[in-house]
């Protein structure tokens, strides 16, 4: 007869089933299985399976998936609102490849899509066209990151180059300064006039405007800076005085512009813009920044807005970039302005020896020992 169980008021065969035929009071049960005398034994309450584990195990599987998602969204958006207006494939006579990935990053003074009141309040003037007001080469390498500023009055040598329109083969141009290529025919025949007069071969190209720099400033709630020196320059909206401060978009735009403040004019200015986009780097990718949704993407949405890239750029390799900028200030990551060794007409002469030694340890993988000083 089954043993009565008064706690279901049924008769307990749970136990007596797992037990093997032929068991009895004197019989070892399997490990782990109960003997059907166990019951008598129990405790008041009936076993139940604790389940804590499983919702934590479940919680943690959404939490990635809704990860996931969100981040696999956010880099199609991203991409989406790119734009991809730069082909490089049309760039003629290319150098070969070396270590790592060169992005060339231009400021420029672009004034599109800004009312007559931003164009007043950021001292943009009212200029038609479009120039380049900044130019940067960021090699992103084996021996750490480096930061090399293309002084715009830099003296070069325009090679002969594919009309981004025409498509018919021009030039070449002759000696003038580095920005008039931009002026000439854009990005295109920049990159062209860039890799002739380096030897160094452009993977991507990042252009930013007036206002896309101004709103990715003010969309992160601006950017702190220590200056060693307080300056005003009239033309630029600056005035600026020694210490640490917060600078918005406003202030930050005249920051980066400034130049007629400074004995070394232009040299100064690109020395003021490496710490600036250094530091703007660094904040936008800390933690405040990028796991605030309501920062991440107001900043990300006035930078892409604005930003002209090249075909092939997307959003892994402009997080690439932006994260080599920010290490460029640590102790693995070098910044210098292009070696110069004079002017000519008024405008600068590079040093070619330090220039090609320069090239060379960039394309090797070799740590940079070049100085821009004279």
């Amino acid at each position: 007869m089954r043993p009565y169980d008064s706690r279901n008021d049924g008769y307990q065969n749970a136990a007596a089933r797992a037990m093997p035929q032929g068991g009895g009071p004197g019989d070892q049960p399997q490990y782990g299985v109960p003997s059907q005398y166990d019951d008598y034994y129990a405790a008041d309450e009936p076993y139940r399976p604790r389940r804590r584990g499983r919702t934590v195990k479940r919680a943690l599987i959404t939490l990635v998936v809704v990860l996931l998602v969100a981040s696999v969204a956010t880099y199609f958006w991203a991409d989406s609102k790119l734009r991809k207006e730069v082909d490089l494939s049309q760039v003629i006579d290319r150098p070969e490849a070396g270590d790592g990935t060169n992005y060339l990053i231009v400021g420029s003074d672009s004034r599109e899509g800004m009312s007559d009141q931003q164009k007043k309040d950021l001292h943009t003037g009212s200029a038609d066209g479009k120039r380049t007001d900044s130019m940067m080469i960021l090699h992103d390498g084996s021996a750490g990151p480096t930061l090399i500023s293309l002084p715009r009055d830099s003296n070069v040598t325009i090679p002969k180059f594919r009309g981004s329109e025409s498509g018919r083969i021009k030039g070449p141009m002759g000696a003038t300064k580095l920005n008039a290529a931009y002026a000439m025919d854009g990005p295109q025949l920049l990159v062209r006039t860039v890799e002739a007069n380096t030897g160094l071969h452009i993977d991507h190209y990042a252009e930013v405007g007036f206002s896309g720099f101004a709103n990715i400033v003010d969309a992160i709630g601006g950017v702190d800076m220590n200056l060693g020196m307080g300056f005003k320059d009239k033309q630029a909206g600056a005035d600026f005085q020694a210490g640490e401060q917060t600078m918005n978009g406003r202030q930050a735009l005249a920051f980066v512009r400034s130049r007629h403040a400074f004995a070394a004019s232009d040299l100064e200015r690109t020395k003021n813009q490496q710490k600036f986009l250094s530091a703007l780097a660094s904040q936008t990718a800390a933690p405040g920044t990028v796991l605030n949704p309501f920062k991440l993407y107001p900043a990300m949405g006035a930078g892409l807005d604005t930003l002209i890239v090249d075909k092939d750029m997307n959003p892994y390799y402009l997080a690439t970039m932006f994260l080599a900028m920010k290490d460029v200030t640590s102790d693995g990551g070098t910044s210098l302005n292009m070696p110069t060794s004079g002017s000519v007409g008024g405008n600068l002469q590079w040093d070619r020896a330090k220039v090609k030694q320069l090239v060379e340890q960039l394309n090797n993988g070799e740590p940079v020992t070049v100085s821009d000083s004279p």
